[in-house]
C-alpha cells in the first residue's frame, strides 16, 4: 500500500469516527452542526448548506449553514426536482460541478444567498432507513475539480448520518406535540379564569387572550401564564 493510499484510508477512518460521534446526539441542531463541520472538513468548501425534507409539504427546507444565514433558515425552500438540490433529492444521486454551477440548466438561485454566485457545486442526498431525509450542498468560490474520493466521502456522510437526522426529527416532533399539549392546557385554564372573573363566554375569553397577545406582542402561552399567575396572586381577594 502506497503512502497516498494509507493517507486516504486514514482520512476515511477519521471520517467514520467523526460521523459516529455526530450520530450519537439526538438533538437536531447538534447533528446538523456536525454534518456542516464534517462536510466542510472533507471538501474544504467555502459554503455548506443542509436542506431537510418536509414530508407534509413535500419540499426541501434550508435548516443549517456553515456561513451565518440565521435569517434565511427555514425560509428558503425548494420543491422536489427544483434546482440542483431538488434534482439530487428526487434522483437520490450526487451532482458535482467543478465550475459555472449557476449556468447549469437545473440551477435555481436565490438573491439572498451569496453562495449562488460561487463557481463549484457538490450536492449529495441524505438517506435514512425510510428514504430521503435531505440534501448536503458544498460550494467553492473558485473553480474546484472534485476528486472521486471527495465525492465518495461526502456521499458516505449523507448515508451515514441519515438515521441520526431521522431520529432527531422524530424527537423534535414529539417535543413539539408535547409543547402544544402543555400550551393547550394553559390556555384552557386561563380561559376558565377569565370566564369566572369577568363573566365571559368561552369564545369571548379566548378572543381576549388573542387580543392581549397581539397588543403585547407576546405568545398566547405567555399571556395565559400571566393570567394564571395574576389569578394565583390575587386568590382569596
Amino acid at each position: 500500500m502506497t503512502k497516498e493510499e494509507i493517507q486516504a484510508l486514514q482520512k476515511e477512518l477519521d471520517l467514520l469516527y467523526q460521523v459516529a460521534q455526530a450520530v450519537s446526539s439526538f438533538e437536531l441542531g447538534e447533528v446538523l452542526n456536525e454534518i456542516v463541520r464534517i462536510a466542510a472538513e472533507v471538501t474544504g468548501g467555502d459554503s455548506v448548506l443542509v436542506y431537510l425534507l418536509d414530508k407534509q409539504e413535500d419540499e426541501l427546507v434550508l435548516r443549517a449553514s456553515r456561513n451565518p444565514h440565521s435569517a434565511l433558515l427555514q425560509k428558503i425552500k425548494l420543491k422536489l426536482g427544483e434546482g440542483i438540490t431538488g434534482w439530487v433529492a428526487l434522483q437520490q444521486e450526487p451532482v458535482a460541478l467543478s465550475q459555472g454551477a449557476s449556468k447549469d440548466i437545473r440551477f435555481k438561485g436565490f438573491r439572498s444567498l451569496p453562495e449562488d454566485r460561487f463557481e463549484a457545486f457538490l450536492s449529495v442526498p441524505i438517506l435514512g432507513k425510510r428514504g430521503l431525509v435531505g440534501v448536503i450542498n458544498v460550494q467553492h468560490k473558485q473553480p474546484h475539480p472534485h476528486a472521486e474520493m471527495e465525492i465518495k466521502l461526502l456521499a458516505a456522510v449523507g448515508k451515514l448520518v441519515g438515521g441520526a437526522v431521522e431520529n432527531a426529527l422524530l424527537l423534535d416532533e414529539t417535543l413539539a406535540l408535547k409543547e402544544a399539549l402543555v400550551m393547550r392546557k394553559l390556555v384552557e385554564r386561563a380561559k376558565g379564569v377569565l370566564m369566572r372573573r369577568r363573566n365571559l363566554s368561552e369564545p369571548e375569553a379566548y378572543k381576549l387572550l388573542q387580543k392581549e397577545s397581539m397588543d403585547t406582542r407576546k405568545s398566547i402561552k405567555e399571556v395565559a401564564e400571566a393570567v394564571l399567575l395574576m389569578d394565583k396572586l390575587s386568590f382569596g381577594e
